[in-house]
């Protein structure tokens, strides 16, 4: 184990809308699922994005679980390696975090501390605008199959992963039993309760007007070039 590389499996995603979880949700079954030596670590990356510059750069072999927009069918598995990884991170980002994460290789690379060896595992996602759900069947049924190429993957480089005898409860998820899949599921409320895409109470309070008001900034106002293309 002296030589063993050091290894990072990372979940991305928001698990607040729907699909966008995906990650999240990967990385939490294979912690749930399966045991690895004290060289791996499994980690909820959230969207905490430049945040996580620090575990990138400590770590030779990087497995990046996450939710894609390939354009491609719903539920669609593809696997993206080495120099590829940035590339489809940022080709059609479904959100933020996949800004931020595109950063975090990009300073890895730059301050020569990149992985040795990356592996994107992505899913198309079906739907990523309903706040407040989760997986989409389709791409709930992924689950499997993306963990099974990162562990195929991960196998080549003799890094070994044990199946548990029995899976964790979710009590015991990486980020805590409270946002675990089945009682987040559980625990939402009707959409009459809650707006799916927004809520629209906020903006129709009693006494609350919502609307443009540019303001007048005054003769003493200094004005600033903030457009100079081919200018200087």
């Amino acid at each position: 184990m002296e030589n063993a590389p050091s290894t990072l499996i990372i979940g991305i995603g928001n698990i607040l809308w729907a699909d966008e979880g995906f990650g999240v949700r990967a990385v939490e079954a294979l912690h749930r699922l399966y045991e690895f030596p004290e060289n791996v670590t499994l980690m909820d990356g959230g969207t905490q994005g430049i945040y996580l510059v620090q575990h990138i750069e400590a770590a030779e072999v990087l497995v990046i679980l996450d939710a894609i927009d390939y354009g491609l069918e719903p539920g669609t598995v593809k696997v993206i390696e080495g120099d590829s990884v940035p590339k489809y991170l940022g080709a059609k980002k479904v959100s933020l975090h996949q800004t931020g994460f595109q950063e975090v290789l990009a300073m890895a690379e730059m301050l020569g501390r990149y992985p040795k060896h990356v592996l994107l595992v992505g899913v198309q996602p079906e739907d990523i605008e309903d706040f407040g759900g989760s997986l989409r069947e389709k791409t709930k049924a992924c689950i499997e199959p993306v963990l099974k190429a990162a562990l195929d993957w991960l196998e080549i480089l003799g890094i070994h992963a044990s199946p548990r005898l029995e899976p964790l409860p979710e009590s015991q998820s990486l980020a805590g039993g409270e946002v675990g899949i089945s009682q987040y599921e559980a625990s939402r409320p009707e959409a009459s309760k809650a707006c799916r895409v927004g809520d629209e109470r906020v903006l129709t309070q009693e006494g609350r007007t919502v609307g443009y008001r540019p303001q007048s900034v005054g003769q003493d106002a200094v004005s600033v070039d903030v457009d100079h293309r081919g200018k200087y």
